[in-house]
Parts: structure tokens; sequence; C-alpha cells
């Protein structure tokens, strides 16, 4: 039930963010002002605004779809290929429905970027919230307790606030670039999460006929 609620909400705050920056309203008026009084640039929040790269994110991700895929197959999971399969689908995909919207809306971004237009939605937000939300939700139906399940929720939450605290300081995107990342990233992994369904539950795996 829970990823459905997830999935209209944060459809419903992509669009409503999405409207304010292209009509350029009180909410990205605002969102100016802020990233005006906040971006400091400097080594720390360029190297957090790096976790979001694609050469630091994916492998990352590829690393944990190996993993989970193993467990998976030792396990004789039903269909064990298809969660890393499917999340690695999303985020190959995830460049063609990003790039689209960049040069759509024709966002300019903050004062240090320079005259360039393409900032919203944010890229390297959109790559860290899938590359580790996926990789969170492969590994969640292989972790057997709550610690490290509660520890992976936390490293995937952090990871993101860094990238997101680095590009905004750092000057390369205005924070609602990095808020409709965020809430176009979680509709994408609501989807998935309901796509895989009983594929994705701790204990609810069907074990594969031959098992």
């Amino acid at each position: 039930m829970w990823p459905a609620v997830v999935l209209a909400v944060a459809g419903l705050l992509f669009l409503l963010i999405t409207w304010q920056v292209v009509a350029h309203g009180p909410l990205a008026r605002a969102d100016q002002r802020i990233d005006r009084d906040v971006v400091r640039p400097d080594q720390v929040s360029g190297l957090l605004a790096d976790l979001g790269n694609i050469a630091v994110a994916v492998p990352v991700l590829v690393l944990a779809l190996c993993w989970a895929a193993w467990r998976a197959r030792r396990a004789g999971a039903y269909r064990w290929w298809l969660p890393p399969l499917a999340a690695a689908a999303l985020t190959a995909a995830l460049p063609a429905l990003i790039v689209p919207l960049k040069e759509l809306i024709a966002r300019p971004g903050p004062p240090v970027m320079g005259p360039a237009t393409g900032f919203y939605p944010s890229g390297h937000t959109a790559t860290a919230a899938i590359a580790y939300g996926a990789a969170a939700l492969v590994l969640w139906p292989w972790l057997t307790t709550g610690y490290a399940r509660r520890g992976l929720l936390a490293l995937c939450a952090a990871l993101n606030l860094a990238v997101a605290f680095g590009l905004v300081r750092h000057g390369y995107h205005w924070p609602l670039d990095v808020a409709g990342s965020w809430c176009l990233c979680a509709v994408l992994l609501c989807a998935l999460r309901l796509v895989l369904g009983p594929l994705l539950d701790p204990g609810g795996r069907p074990r594969s006929p031959a098992a």
C-alpha cells in the first residue's frame, strides 16, 4: 500500500515543483533567494556532489546487484534475476527521461554556472537517488535483522542528502532542481517496488519450482 501512496504524493509534488519552475512562481523565486544565501563553493561540497557522478554511484549499484543476484540464486528464489535486471534497466533508462526534461524546461543555473541552461531536474541527484535507492531495494530482502535494514536505509538517505548538500552548497544546482529530482525518482522507485512486488518482500519470496 505504501509504495502507491508515496508514488501518488511524489508525483503531485513533482508536478507542482515543475510548474513553479516553468512559471517562475513564488517557490522558484524563493528558491533563488535561498540559493544566494547558502552557496559557498569549497572542496568538501564538491566531493559530496561527486557522489552523484555516474562513475561513483553506478559501480556501487552494480556491486549491490551482483551480491543480491548471487544471494537470490543461491537461495533458489523464484526469478532471482528479475530484481537486479529491473533495477539495472531503470538506471540505464534514466538519462532518456532526465535529458529531454532538462532540454524542454531549459532552466538557467545558479550564477556560478554561467549562462548555460538545462539544470532542472538535477541529473546528479537523479543518478544518486536511483542508484543508491535501487541498491537498497534489491538488498533489502536479504538483510536478516532490523538493525541491518535500518542501517541500509540510513546509509541510502545519508548519501542522497550529502549529494544534495554538495550540489546546492557548491552552486551546481538550485534547491528546487534537487527537490524535483527527488520527487521524480521517488515515483520511479515506488513503481519499481510495485512491479516487483513479492520478489522484494523479506520472507515472502516464492522459491523456484526447481529449488
